[in-house]
């Protein structure tokens, strides 16, 4: 728990730790024991969410992320970001829903689609 940071700068910080590999210290610094999450592929406990970071860090070292947008309000952010598994990956737009309490992120849904190789919208998807 930081109370210098705002609910929007830890989930952004969180974000950033988890891609860069260092997940242990991204759910002991924000994450709480209380801890629940929606990604489908996983059962919605804390531990199991965690150790499929930990995998994702393993096989993609090189991970790029890149915030496009963050957005608080109330207890929720919601942040809009650019993944990369590799620098030569095209990625895919995530936008990832933190839910806060006591300063601690304790709710999680994330949703994704891969950015196409050829869009015809001129605006692009960030």
């Amino acid at each position: 728990m930081n109370n210098m940071e705002s609910n929007k700068e830890q989930a952004v910080s969180f974000l950033k730790l988890v891609s860069s590999g260092l997940v242990e210290e991204a759910y002991s610094k924000y994450v709480s024991p209380e801890f629940r999450h929606h990604n489908p592929y996983f059962p919605g406990n804390i531990e199991a969410l965690k150790e499929g970071m930990e995998d994702s860090a393993v096989k993609s070292p090189d991970k790029i992320l890149q915030v496009h947008q963050a957005i608080e309000e109330n207890n929720l952010v919601m942040v809009h970001s650019h993944i990369k598994q590799s620098p030569e990956d095209i990625g895919s737009a995530v936008v990832h829903i933190f839910r806060f309490e006591k300063e601690q992120i304790v709710e999680l849904w994330d949703v994704g689609q891969a950015v196409p190789e050829d869009s015809q919208n001129e605006n692009g998807m960030f």
